[in-house]
């Protein structure tokens, strides 16, 4: 799962970070509200961890620039101010949930994954491109170049996953929560096999491959020139 993170306290911001990364997630954190929300808009994430006190814009500005540009990513509010008041504003302004510090990094993390089980009614993008790569959404399609490549379902869900996080790391916790809805690793092949197949039909009869394996961390889809 790809979480953003904004939060000013550095000691704080710190211990989600590693805790949440050690529960096999990506996090992307700043302190700052102004590039909290330029990372919002320019990334996809699977959940966001909102401070109510930051530099530069508070959060719940943050929050309301984010909705009303579209973005309909859950988003767990995480603050000091916890009276029933500024609970109320913050899930009006668009907040899913509401967590008041300190809190104990256990709960934090269990809401962060019932918020990322809910389902995001936004419209979807119809197309995904990668280098030459394109994936249509609608016909359910994949092309490469002109050459039209036919996928598994597995296969195909792997891949949109893949683009949808180029180019960053996706690791082989997040494969199995968002492509086959393990919690845990079962301990097999499944993800080494269908990436072998999935890695012959991309990349094989090209020049340049866009599938790469990160040694120890995960998988990663980009163009290399």
């Amino acid at each position: 799962m790809k979480i953003l993170a904004i939060e000013d306290d550095g000691d704080t911001l710190e211990h989600i970070s590693k805790g949440l990364g050690a529960l096999g997630h990506t996090v992307d954190g700043i302190g700052d509200g102004q590039a909290g929300l330029d990372l919002s808009q320019n990334w996809q994430y699977d959940v966001i961890i909102l401070d109510r006190m930051l530099p530069s814009l508070d959060g719940m500005e943050v929050l309301r620039k984010m909705r009303a540009a579209g973005n309909k990513a859950p988003v767990l509010f995480l603050t000091a101010l916890g009276g029933v008041s500024e609970r109320v504003m913050g899930l009006e302004a668009g907040a899913d949930d509401y967590l008041v510090k300190p809190f104990a990094f256990s709960e934090l993390a269990a809401r962060v994954h019932a918020l990322a089980r809910r389902p995001v009614l936004v419209e979807a993008a119809k197309q995904l491109v990668v280098h030459d790569l394109e994936m249509d959404l609608r016909r359910r399609s994949v092309r490469r170049g002109d050459k039209l490549i036919e996928l598994r379902p597995t296969e195909f869900k792997i891949l949109e996953y893949l683009m949808r996080n180029s180019p960053h790391v996706v690791t082989r916790a997040m494969l199995l929560e968002h492509v086959w809805g393990y919690g845990f690793d079962p301990k097999t092949k499944m993800i080494e096999t269908n990436m072998s197949r999935l890695r012959t039909k991309i990349d094989k009869d090209y020049d340049l491959a866009l599938i790469h394996t990160i040694r120890t961390a995960g998988y990663s889809l980009y163009a290399e020139e």
